[in-house]
């Protein structure tokens, strides 16, 4: 019992820490309306429909939005 505990516990810190990696290394401020952006590769809808749940808790939380490929003018 207490390893499936360690392993849920590793296997969530791995799903958040890859997730504020994702976060900090995609975050970018739109001109336009002077909000921030965590931008998802076009390529990375799996990417999207993964961290969903936790984008909308980060949002919730910090206002933080999300888009999916480059903004378009």
């Amino acid at each position: 019992m207490r390893r499936a505990i360690v392993v849920t516990g590793a296997l969530v810190a791995a799903y958040l820490g890859s997730y504020l990696v994702l976060r900090q290394t995609c975050a970018e401020t739109w001109e336009r309306d002077g909000h921030r952006y965590v931008i998802i590769p076009p390529t990375g809808r799996v990417l999207y429909y993964l961290y969903r749940p936790v984008m909308y808790v980060d949002q919730a939380a910090t206002g933080m939005r999300f888009h999916i490929g480059p903004h378009r003018e």
